[in-house]
């Protein structure tokens, strides 16, 4: 057994219209968007969105109403260069987590949290 690849994964929002304006400052290309479901994508890689007091199976109802979105889960995101993306996401009023650093791993990195609080791991390889 062995998997092909990773599409993409869903994120219960609780306003899309908030998730929208973020992901679009961030430069993600919009797919769709549908009453309660918003679809973006950086190349093939693509993330759902749907409002969480919306969804309407009752499996995942647990789970989108949870407080608690993505606890542990770092989305990591390449961008060419990780200080000038820093520096934009500032220009725009966003509010990342930390400052731009290297890490041992050979990345240099920063952290934001989306309105949500998904982190994303904003990355250029060293």
């Amino acid at each position: 057994m062995k998997p092909n690849s990773i599409a993409g994964f869903v994120c219960y929002v609780k306003d899309l219209d908030k998730t929208a304006k973020f992901y679009e400052t961030l430069g993600f290309r919009f797919g769709k968007r549908e009453g309660n479901r918003l679809t973006c994508y950086v190349n093939w890689f693509r993330v759902d969105f749907i409002a969480q007091d919306e969804e309407d199976k009752a499996e995942f109802q647990k789970e989108a109403l949870a407080d608690n979105k993505g606890a542990g889960i770092y989305i990591n995101i390449k961008v060419d260069n990780v200080d000038e993306y820093h520096k934009s996401a500032l220009a725009e009023g966003l509010k990342p987590s930390s400052e731009p650093r290297d890490w041992p791993w050979g990345n240099r990195e920063f952290v934001m949290r989306d309105p949500d609080g998904y982190k994303l791991v904003f990355f250029q390889k060293l």
